[in-house]
């Protein structure tokens, strides 16, 4: 099977690379990504073929489409406060990026799409565990382009038969997740002020939970979900029903680090939603022998991951 992964030389698309290049089932591996926040050296080693352009030029989504049997759509301006300054940068990215990967798809007989969505298309409504069926209030313009990359993605089962699968992810994180920009992730912000000897930046009072995903846990929902040709006629939430402060996540990787960190307080970020938690029983149901990694399993190997990226002094 050929499989795109548009976005693969990011975070979660590099990771995603990884595996899928390891499987027999697998004969071809197309990455499109612009390059614009993913890394060239995140593919280092991997056998894959790269477009090196974005997701919204049609001649290149048709040169890596054509043949397809899956097409994995991760490609993205991620994060919430980038989006904030810039809505419209994020709508053409991830609206209309994944209506031209969707277009690409129909026109050539690709028949499995899997687009990521996220957690933050809950936005303001406060009822936890977050299952899939509350109503969405979106607090940023990210959350909003999400909710079309969803929306989009389902209308087009019911327009063109596609099987698709919109994952909602709940922060993820893992190794090859970047920490060194304006808007990192807080797990690989956390753990690089802490390996670097800088206290951790907490925005807000760090009462604010989040069900952490380690990176691990969804590159196998994302390659069985390849393999199986998975689709479902509604969103799923791609977590597992944890709750975790940002202050209990601190407290966990001083025990994975065996040190105190010491912690300073910034101002919340606009559209950051407050809670964070997956009804995780739709996902059971699609992926029953699923294992997630456990946060300090995750933790560990995040950590022992920016250890060895960091100069030998």
């Amino acid at each position: 099977m050929k499989v795109v992964v548009t976005g693969g030389a990011g975070f979660i698309g590099a990771n995603l690379c990884r595996v899928l290049c390891g499987r027999r089932e697998v004969a071809e591996v197309v990455v499109v990504d612009d390059l614009s926040t993913g890394s060239l050296a995140n593919l280092d080693g991997l056998t894959i073929t790269l477009i090196k352009e974005s997701i919204l030029n049609r001649s290149a989504l048709d040169v890596a489409c054509a043949g397809a049997g899956s097409i994995v759509h991760l490609a993205a301006i991620p994060s919430v406060p980038r989006s904030v300054e810039d809505p419209l940068a994020s709508h053409a990215a991830n609206a209309t990026g994944t209506l031209e990967v969707l277009e690409a798809a129909r026109r050539h007989g690709v028949g499995h799409v899997i687009v990521a969505s996220s957690s933050s298309v809950y936005g303001a409504n406060l009822l936890l565990p977050k299952h899939e069926g509350l109503c969405c209030e979106p607090m940023s313009p990210y959350a909003v382009s999400k909710l079309a990359t969803e929306a989009y993605a389902l209308a087009y089962r019911q327009c063109f038969g596609l099987s698709v699968l919109a994952l909602r992810f709940f922060n993820v994180f893992g190794p090859l997740q970047p920490a060194g920009h304006a808007y990192a992730a807080v797990v690989p912000v956390f753990i690089d002020a802490a390996l670097s000897d800088r206290p951790i930046p907490v925005n807000g009072d760090g009462t604010q939970s989040r069900d952490f995903t380690f990176i691990g846990s969804v590159t196998s929902v994302i390659t069985d979900a390849v393999l199986r040709q998975v689709g479902a006629s509604g969103p799923v939430n791609l977590a597992f029903g944890t709750r975790t402060t940002v202050l209990e996540l601190i407290d966990e990787l001083e025990r994975v680090l065996g040190t105190p960190l010491p912690r300073v307080h910034r101002p919340p970020r606009a559209g950051d939603v407050p809670h964070s938690q997956a009804d995780s029983s739709r996902l059971a149901a699609l992926f029953p022998r699923l294992e997630p990694v456990p946060l300090s399993d995750g933790l560990r190997a995040t950590v022992d991951w920016f250890r060895s990226t960091m100069p030998v002094s």
